[in-house]
């Protein structure tokens, strides 16, 4: 398997991309390496956060633990649940977490529902625990999805714009190509590879953007709940967009139709109305204290 990766119109030709390192006889994912750099940087960003606004990061520190042991949970269980196929004749599969199929929205939801319990544990408000706890999330999912590099998945369908990448057939899942990736086929000295839109970068480089609205506005918010549900309308935007792009969407079964689409477009809906009605309410109904 070749394991090269290149950016042709960016003259860019990485001529080996690891999945993985080795320690001794042990072998960690990039795609692990990815996610728990997200985690730390995500938790310093949050403690940042909270001191700022007058709150004590440990609590934070004790929702990023729980947070990322659940939300690995809830990403697999929603990736299980929406590719039953892949794995009902091999249950066991379903714990082999190394290359890949982690659905970022599941993880969200577990966290989400995480950050609820926590909230009732600590008695502490729910909205001001989430408006904290969303800007470490986004940094986790900026870094994450690097991993989906390194996998060589989650990539759109045939793209010839400036930013296309070109992968290997030998290094990509049979059942990602589609048939106009096969139509589009470029031989590289003697290596095949199919051309695609990169979608793990369009997703990080737009959660960036997203967590940069989120900080710079976060001084001009008045009242808990706004920032987070700004979180899930930047990132129901973009979502919903790129998960249009990719050939490996996640479908409800027996339709056509991308469960993560669908998701986003309510969470953009649902966050809309909820922004519009804090601000014209002039405060926060809490749904939970």
């Amino acid at each position: 398997m070749d394991m090269s990766i290149r950016f042709p119109h960016l003259h860019i030709n990485l001529e080996y991309v690891i999945k993985s390192i080795s320690i001794g006889n042990f072998e960690i994912a990039m795609y692990g390496i990815c996610i728990a750099i997200g985690v730390v940087l995500g938790l310093c960003l949050v403690a940042h956060v909270a001191k700022k606004t007058g709150q004590k990061p440990e609590d934070y520190f004790d929702l990023a633990i729980l947070g990322v042991v659940f939300g690995v949970i809830g990403a697999r269980i929603y990736y299980v649940v929406f590719s039953w196929d892949l794995y009902k004749d091999n249950l066991k599969s379903i714990f082999n977490l190394r290359q890949g199929g982690l659905a970022i929205y599941g993880g969200v939801i577990a966290a989400i529902i995480v950050t609820l319990v926590l909230s009732k544990v600590k008695k502490k408000p729910f909205f001001q625990l989430a408006d904290t706890a969303c800007v470490g999330l986004i940094t986790g999912q900026i870094c994450g999805r690097w991993g989906n590099f390194f996998n060589r998945e989650a990539f759109g369908d045939y793209t010839d714009n400036i930013f296309a990448m070109q992968l290997p057939v030998s290094a990509v899942r049979s059942g990602d190509i589609t048939q106009t990736l096969s139509d589009h086929i470029e031989v590289v000295d003697g290596i095949s590879y199919i051309q695609v839109h990169p979608t793990f970068l369009y997703e990080s480089v737009w959660n960036i953007a997203v967590l940069i609205i989120l900080l710079l506005t976060r001084k001009y918010v008045k009242h808990h709940g706004i920032t987070f549900f700004m979180y899930l309308l930047g990132y129901g935007l973009g979502r919903f967009w790129i998960e249009g792009l990719r050939t490996d969407q996640l479908l409800i079964p027996n339709t056509g139709i991308a469960v993560s689409q669908v998701l986003a477009a309510v969470l953009v809906i649902v966050s809309v109305v909820v922004i519009v009605f804090l601000h014209k309410k002039g405060k926060v109904k809490e749904a939970v204290s």
